[in-house]
């Protein structure tokens, strides 16, 4: 089965119909290697499509939206895990699951592939049998989760159960009018953000969201997606994308915007598991990798820069070094082997 066929079929995926039929899309460069396990789908009442190549995968993915992706790890190009993170960061795709195929069995690739968005794994070569019981399990969940955003009856609502929040912001390109800069619609989980992050409520938009907002404008209106604004509050950051102008805008002016709260507190996990640290310790290493001095690092802990530096000295002692700079690069090292998109 090849690319053009499967763009040939994209008008039948929009008709397919997920109350018969789970639709399941294999991404895979050499599809012939799992043609027994096509075949057996098929023959079990999935719908199967076929993706051969990362970049094919992510376009499938949006057209045809499928209820599970099986995910073939290596592949020349673009790999598994960026696809996976790609299709996580996509609010469209992010509650699908994935699982990955691969030969690898070493647990930082095993790791890896969780890290990157999958939910489970299997290893070749595949056995039809077990992927079916795999895929049996999570497309349970999956189920439930689309009854949940159909019983919501919001669909930009529906975002929030997958850690997206969004809101629409009225704005227009010479800063005038009736109502710039005013929010005008958000989703609670948006609500409850820009009030821990900003202090701020509707119909107010936080002044730095809105000057981001305006000075990228004039790219999104020419349909080029502007950098990413990000906030950060501890070892939690605030991400927000420029979607869409909303179509359903008189005004010309009213524009979605997604966000998503990212976490490091499962990297701060990571570091105290990798090196037997305490939970303290393993935030005053999170902050020196992060470059902070010890009087920062006091200052955001609530402690003495003397409590730090007693601190650091256990660190260097665990981690058998003797810098700030020989630690904070050993703790880089394993954070980037787990969290490949950890920002320092």
């Amino acid at each position: 089965m090849t690319d053009d066929r499967q763009m040939a079929d994209s008008r039948l995926d929009r008709t397919l119909d997920r109350a018969n039929s789970d639709i399941v899309l294999i991404v895979d460069d050499v599809p012939d290697n799992l043609s027994v396990l096509h075949d057996t789908l098929d023959e079990s009442g999935y719908t199967v499509l076929v993706a051969t190549s990362g970049e094919a995968a992510l376009q499938r993915a949006r057209q045809a939206l499928p209820d599970i992706v099986l995910l073939d790890a290596m592949m020349p190009g673009m790999d598994g895990f960026e696809v996976a993170r790609q299709l996580k960061a996509m609010p469209e795709t992010a509650h699908i699951p994935i699982i990955f195929m691969t030969g690898l069995t070493e647990t930082e690739h095993l790791v890896a592939a969780l890290q990157a968005g999958g939910v489970d794994y299997v290893t070749k070569p595949i056995k039809p049998k077990e992927v079916m019981a795999r895929m049996g399990v999570h497309l349970q969940g999956a189920r439930r989760a689309r009854q949940e955003v159909r019983q919501a009856g919001q669909a930009r609502n529906a975002l929030d159960a997958f850690g997206y929040a969004s809101m629409t912001v009225r704005t227009n390109v010479n800063g005038q009018g009736h109502g710039h800069g005013k929010l005008i619609w958000q989703t609670p989980l948006a609500r409850d953000l820009l009030l821990r992050y900003y202090g701020t409520t509707a119909p107010q938009t936080p002044g730095p969201v809105l000057d981001w907002l305006r000075l990228h404008l004039a790219d999104a209106e020419r349909q080029i997606e502007p950098p990413r604004l990000t906030v950060e509050q501890g070892p939690r950051r605030l991400t927000f994308r420029l979607h869409q102008q909303t179509e359903d805008s008189d005004s010309g002016g009213d524009w979605l915007i997604v966000m998503r709260e990212i976490s490091d507190d499962a990297v701060l996990q990571a570091i105290a598991l990798s090196f037997k640290l305490t939970a303290r310790e393993a935030e005053v290493l999170y902050w020196v990798v992060k470059g902070k001095v010890n009087r920062d690092i006091g200052d955001i802990l609530g402690s003495s820069p003397a409590t730090v530096k007693k601190h650091l000295e256990r660190i260097y002692a665990k981690l058998g070094v003797e810098t700030r700079t020989a630690a904070a690069g050993r703790a880089m090292n394993r954070i980037r082997q787990l969290h490949p998109h950890f920002e320092c």
